[in-house]
């Protein structure tokens, strides 16, 4: 089989010329040759285009957007090689009505991006075409927020969701906070959710300027649902099971400057533990760093610069600076080579429409092939969260991960401690804390169940009609440890997470591996044991253990089912 380690390598840590547009117009003379795969499409120009032209560029278009689920960017005066030509700017300005007219043909809208000068009277343009898919509501990305404690990102969410700064005392976070604890401790121990939406026109529509969060919604062609997990090192099993369950497009790790200047190193093994597991996860992920109206960003951005080209990271740094650096910041996701660094202050608003910008124009990172290729699968919902409602009853909420839900749907619910699954039938559904009739997979929701069943608890599953309903107290899984102070042999326990479980397991056979165990930077094949109860665990799902400072990643190879008594 392929190697592991695949899992936890970050990719080539060089940045060159074909990544950016360079500062230096002298320098700007290429860009990499058409990519003929993706949402990325060169135009040299787009003048007077005959009837039959035209219908083939809005052919080229359509396919463009459903390459970048509802986004395309048009590279204009560009050849395919690549060469940036140039066009003058009396055809620079006809080519942007041919391509906006095409765009209008299917319903989409374009925003020039960036524009650049090519030696004295040529120029460029980079524009993004975006038109939300007829079957959804709004081009949606989830983005995870992590960082240590006191970094301030429930202060940074608040900023963003209801668009007035900080009064230096965490007022702004107040909004986000969702448990009396909460409040009184100023620290995050739950996962919360807060949206960010942008209209047709790239402006933000938050709470400042619209009154509920269906209103924000219905408003938006483009929605940022943030995930605000704990910062704590107490909670972070929470953080891990939010990482895991509800695999977000994006992770946005928050650093307070000050907390680099000071003597403790609490707050930065937080971060460094944070970074870690956006790796192991393969996640593409931003820094903000915060604070920056108490202390300058420098010593920050240079202890940041040698954690991410460390050995093991091999990141590139980029500094955003302008809304140039954003556009390159946001192309750089795919490859995840780049890490953007944002440097902001919640209470003076310094650098927070530079972050916005990004926000706006970051891609998902989940193609629209592949998301239609889940829908088409049976459903599977991950339960992160229950709750008891008075007249409604039994809620749970999480991420569906595959298929597609409608209210009246009838699904299956487990598996309990005997390894069965109960009948239930979804009587409504909410997304974004609006009511709606349906979720699709990659989207995460709450579903009011009609059935009120007890036993329920997080980490299980509802299964369409057509899966195989199996739990298992025994699995195989491929491994690598990360860390271990000695060696790993049977019998040792750790927590599991494979998507939205969390249990103690313990390890009954290590195959392929000497008698002195496992340590670190080992690879085997190992059979793990659940402590508690059954879970529903399918062949080919990633997961993480740890166990104080041991580390690991792996991914499930074989899965041996529990055995149901009939009846």
């Amino acid at each position: 089989m392929d190697s592991f380690l695949d899992l936890f390598d970050p990719g080539s840590s060089s940045l060159t010329s074909c990544d950016v547009w360079p500062e230096d117009d002298a320098l700007a003379t290429h860009l990499p040759p058409e990519p003929q795969m993706g949402n990325v499409e060169y135009k040299l120009k787009l003048i007077n285009p005959s009837k039959l032209r035209f219908e083939h560029l809005v052919t080229q278009l359509k396919w463009r957007l459903r390459e970048g689920h509802g986004e395309a960017i048009y590279e204009i005066g560009v050849e395919d090689t690549g060469m940036l030509t140039g066009l003058s700017i009396e055809d620079m300005e006809s080519s942007l009505i041919t391509l906006d007219q095409m765009a209008s043909k299917l319903g989409a809208t374009t925003s020039v991006l960036r524009e650049r000068m090519v030696g004295k009277d040529k120029m460029v343009a980079e524009i993004l075409v975006r038109k939300v898919p007829d079957d959804q509501e709004c081009i949606e990305v989830m983005v995870a927020v992590l960082g240590g404690v006191d970094a301030g990102k429930s202060t940074l969410l608040g900023v963003l969701a209801h668009g007035e700064n900080d009064n230096g005392r965490g007022s702004a976070r107040l909004n986000v906070l969702r448990h009396l604890h909460e409040l009184r401790s100023g620290r995050t121990s739950s996962i919360s959710h807060e949206i960010l939406g942008f209209d047709i026109h790239g402006e933000v529509i938050n709470y400042q300027n619209a009154r509920t969060a269906e209103e924000i919604r219905d408003r938006s062609t483009k929605l940022i649902t943030f995930l605000d997990l704990a910062g704590h090192k107490k909670y972070l099993k929470t953080t891990v099971a939010g990482l895991s369950g509800y695999c977000p497009h994006q992770v946005m790790l928050v650093v307070s400057s000050p907390a680099v200047t000071t003597s403790s190193s609490i707050p930065l093994n937080m971060t460094k533990e944070h970074m870690d597991l956006a790796l192991a996860l393969r996640l593409p992920f931003c820094i903000v760093v915060t604070k920056t109206d108490i202390t300058p960003a420098d010593n920050t951005l240079n202890w940041l610069e040698c954690i991410l080209k460390a050995v093991g990271n091999r990141k590139v740094p980029l500094v955003v600076k302008s809304e140039d650096d954003v556009i390159t910041a946001s192309s750089s996701q795919q490859n995840q080579n780049v890490v953007p660094i944002f440097t902001v202050s919640s209470v003076t608003g310094e650098g927070l429409d530079l972050l916005i910008r990004f926000l706006y124009v970051l891609p998902p990172s989940i193609s629209l092939k592949e998301k239609e290729r889940l829908e088409q699968e049976c459903c599977q919902f991950q339960i992160d969260e229950i709750f008891k409602v008075p007249d409604i009853g039994t809620i749970v909420g999480g991420v569906l991960t595959q298929g597609v839900i409608n209210i009246g749907t009838e699904l299956v619910i487990g598996p309990f401690s005997n390894g069965k699954f109960v009948p239930v039938t979804i009587q409504s559904i909410h997304r974004n804390k609006a009511p709606c009739r349906v979720v699709k997979a990659t989207q995460s929701a709450s579903l009011s169940l009609e059935q009120s069943i007890p036993g329920l608890r997080n980490g299980m599953v509802l299964l369409g009609l057509g899966v195989n309903h199996q739990a298992c107290m025994f699995f195989q899984a491929r491994i690598v440890v990360l860390y271990h102070a000695t060696s790993i042999h049977n019998g040792f326990q750790t927590t599991v997470h494979i998507g939205n479980i969390r249990q103690t397991a313990a390890i009954v056979a290590i195959m392929d591996c000497d008698k002195n165990g496992m340590h670190t930077n080992d690879t085997a094949s190992v059979i793990f044991k659940f402590a508690r109860h059954p879970e529903y665990v399918t062949e080919g799902m990633r997961l993480l253990f740890r166990e104080g400072q041991t580390k690991g990643i792996g991914r499930v190879t074989q899965v041996f089912a529990v055995q149901v008594e009939a009846g």
